[in-house]
């Protein structure tokens, strides 16, 4: 947020705390709300509890928009007002924010602060520069294109941890020290866009691959393969990819074209790293070993045992064990960005755990029952991509799929239309931080405010829509993809 001069009182943050508090007030305190139900006839109650999570809900989405405090406090407030109102007990509410999921972004973190320090990222960053040359629109364009491949053979959150400091490296050279600009906020925003476009390709860009498909098999009894999904999945995220590339030269079109010599400051620079040194041989190789035994858990059932966390957390004891990190780096990890996710992950299993995200879920759907079969699978989509901009993807997948796929058969809607959909769907949150690990990680860059991200994060959602509609349309059934019942 833009700082107050000092000594100015600042009537827009005090605004919108207690906006946030006033919606709370009103949705918690409020009637008991009318139940939902499924096509089978079956009510949903939304509880006290399901009420008051939604209440939450509402309450940390506008103080993370407006970022009325630190993002990670509003995190800590989550698990506080769970306790406070007794919508959840402090145990189950704070145990969250130590989820799996959220020491996989530490760990992620963790090995971006290791490629900064050992030097890897800015030999990375000179070596890429010197093939992309001096033109900002191709220097965006190297960027996405490398995140999103990377994204194709390992985790979406570590492939950000691992490009976040490279692009650190490549913004100092633009000239402007750390002072937002277009440019960056294209390089940084774009990066976390991307990662997640890329992430749709393959079931190694995230866990809600695996979890769609697993829902898919248990209720239509049908497998979908590894290729297969890549199959379908190959042309949304690449066609997303230079997409987004081509939305932010126009939204964020920087304010060089060129950035004169840097071809040949980037050689130099490089030329003043000399040979590759001991720790940066040593943290690449660490790294490598992970990326390739997290890639190889979808093909060894024995390795499918091992949660990834557990994976990716041995490099982190390794780059201390080896004297590669210390304390001191320790402590400069963006604990803030931590808790941001941890905060989302309670709030996340709080909706699910308390009912209130699956009788949204009903009503919602329940909305389009009638409608054309085009319309139904956008409305699941749309679905999708809102919740997944709160809470987990995995869990907006969990909420919506199972009705979704329900509901299919009485609008002679094909499931492996509402599968694909809904994975393109939950792979690109565009609105909210909260929403993937790589829109935390660029928002550590200081280029953008969590508001500017939300903007910007509106066209780009309706152009994910777009795409899906056309997929739905035209791509997939031309690639073979059933779409309506025989």
């Amino acid at each position: 947020m833009v700082k107050n001069p000092p000594n100015t009182f600042d009537w827009k943050r005090v605004f919108f705390i207690f906006l946030g508090i006033f919606l709370f007030t009103i949705v918690y305190f409020s009637p008991p709300w009318p139940d939902a139900v499924d096509p089978f006839g079956k009510h949903f109650v939304l509880t006290r509890e399901g009420k008051g999570a939604l209440a939450i809900f509402l309450l940390a989405g506008t103080w993370w928009v407006f970022e009325v405090i630190p993002i990670g406090v509003t995190s800590l407030a989550i698990g506080a007002m769970q306790a406070m109102f007794l919508i959840r007990p402090a145990k189950v509410a704070f145990k969250d924010f130590m989820d799996p999921s959220v020491l996989f972004i530490f760990a992620s973190l963790v090995i971006g602060t290791v490629f900064t320090k050992t030097g890897l990222t800015k030999r990375l960053a000179y070596k890429m520069l010197i093939i992309v040359g001096e033109r900002t629109s191709m220097i965006l364009l190297g960027v996405f294109i490398v995140t999103s491949a990377l994204t194709h053979i390992m985790a979406h959150t570590a492939v950000a941890a691992t490009i976040y400091p490279l692009l650190l490296s490549i913004y100092a050279l633009y000239g402007e020290g750390d002072k937002p600009t277009k440019f960056g906020k294209a390089l940084f925003i774009g990066m976390a866009y991307v990662a997640g476009a890329g992430s749709i390709v393959t079931l190694l860009g995230a866990a809600r691959g695996a979890v769609a498909l697993g829902f898919f098999k248990e209720i239509l009894n049908k497998d979908v393969t590894f290729f297969e999904l890549t199959y379908y999945m190959f042309p949304i995220g690449w066609i997303m990819t230079f997409l987004l590339w081509g939305f932010f030269l126009i939204f964020l079109k920087p304010e060089k074209k060129r950035i004169i010599g840097l071809r040949e400051k980037a050689k130099e620079l490089n030329s003043q790293l000399g040979k590759i040194t001991k720790n940066e041989i040593i943290a690449g190789l660490i790294v490598l070993g992970v990326i390739i035994t997290m890639s190889l858990r979808s093909f060894i059932p024995e390795l499918k045992a091992i949660d990834k966390t557990a994976i990716i957390l041995v490099s982190t004891i390794l780059f201390y064990i080896l004297k590669i990190l210390n304390i001191k780096d320790l402590e400069e990890i963006p604990w803030n960005i931590i808790l941001l996710f941890a905060g989302a992950m309670s709030i996340g299993f709080c909706l699910w755990e308390t009912g209130a995200a699956k009788w949204l879920a009903i009503n919602w759907l329940n909305m389009f029952k009638d409608s054309n079969w085009f319309i139904f699978v956008m409305a699941i989509a749309f679905f999708v991509m809102m919740m997944t901009n709160f809470i987990m993807n995995v869990a907006a997948i969990a909420i919506s799929l199972p009705v979704a796929l329900v509901i299919a058969p009485y609008l002679n809607v094909a499931g492996e239309v509402i599968l694909f959909s809904s994975l393109v769907a939950a792979g690109m949150p565009f609105l909210f931080l909260v929403g993937a690990a790589p829109n935390a990680i660029a928002y550590d860059s200081k280029q953008f405010t969590t508001g500017e991200f939300f903007l910007y994060g509106i066209p780009a959602s309706i152009l994910l829509m777009i795409v899906i509609g056309i997929a739905v349309a035209f791509i997939w059934p031309i690639m073979g993809m059933p779409i309506t019942l025989k």
